[in-house]
């Protein structure tokens, strides 16, 4: 009697277990089903940079930001246009001044999530052609803009991907990664670490040293203090001409003691970024992190 209960009941286990075994496959194939149709229903939407063609883009709105610095919207092809620049990636704009072809680098502060238009934060100054000229732009003009360029991609959750070569491409993983910007060089930081904070599974670590020279320099400060809401960043300020810095504001140019106090130590796991003006990054930055055995990536 007892064999005969026993059996019984690995019969009808088994008859379970396959029946559970069955919906659960169907329930798979259901969400298999169920993506591949939304990706289909996903507007595949046109793409701006080609890596090669100059694409004129029409002003259409300009923002005084401060004294110095202007926020210029240019509109893509068509509203469904994005621009097509990964994250790390810049674009490069060139105009002729004076019979000369003048090319300048720019960082765009819109993401691939801004449909329709491109928006640059630029820092006009007195003997910057390229700025200048942008900043005499009016309403309707174009500007010729080619990308995209970089030789630096971040993929999300701290993966970097790094050309070292014409055919050659290194990626590298980081849980941490401090950055060091010095005036419009904060553009691309802005890029990385808007693209962190946006993917709910990147739980990069960030920290952020930015230098300028007095409090109304500081580009983007606004949006920089928003980013402060989230866990995995934090900021610190460092002004090379106040006198009496805001409360939680450093003083001075950056040096190690900035750069020991505001980032996060040496480590396998952990990349420094630069990017500014090339005194700050060459006959500063470069030397120190060297010196501490940090690895770094310059923009």
């Amino acid at each position: 009697v007892v064999s005969t209960q026993s059996t019984g009941s690995s019969g009808i286990n088994a008859e379970y277990g396959d029946k559970l075994l069955a919906i659960s496959g169907a329930a798979a194939l259901l969400v298999m089903y169920y993506l591949c149709w939304w990706r289909k229903r996903q507007p595949v939407r046109p793409v701006t940079l080609d890596g090669t063609t100059k694409i004129p883009l029409t002003l259409i709105d300009k923002k005084i930001i401060s004294h110095d610095t202007r926020r210029f919207r240019f509109s893509l092809p068509s509203e469904n246009h994005t621009l097509g620049l990964h994250v790390g990636g810049f674009i490069t704009v060139s105009t002729t001044l004076d019979g000369k072809l003048v090319v300048k680098p720019y960082t765009p502060v819109s993401s691939e999530d801004d449909i329709g238009y491109m928006d640059l934060i630029i820092k006009v100054y007195p003997d910057g052609k390229m700025s200048s000229y942008i900043d005499s732009l009016a309403i309707g003009d174009t500007l010729a803009v080619r990308g995209p360029s970089g030789k630096i991609r971040y993929h999300g959750k701290g993966v970097f991907e790094v050309e070292k070569g014409r055919d050659r491409k290194e990626k590298q993983v980081y849980k941490k990664i401090g950055m060091i910007a010095g005036g419009s060089g904060i553009t691309p930081m802005l890029q990385i670490i808007n693209d962190v904070i946006k993917r709910k599974d990147d739980e990069t670590e960030m920290s952020l040293l930015f230098s300028n020279k007095t409090v109304s320099d500081m580009l983007c400060a606004d949006m920089l203090a928003g980013f402060c809401d989230c866990d995995q960043f934090a900021v610190h300020h460092t002004l090379s001409r106040e006198d009496e810095p805001q409360e939680g504001m450093l003083k001075g140019r950056v040096d190690r003691s900035k750069i020991e106090k505001c980032l996060p130590p040496p480590g396998n796991d952990t990349v420094i970024l630069i990017c500014g003006p090339w005194g700050l990054v060459k006959e500063t930055c470069i030397p120190i992190l060297e010196e501490m055995g940090h690895n770094y990536l310059v923009f």
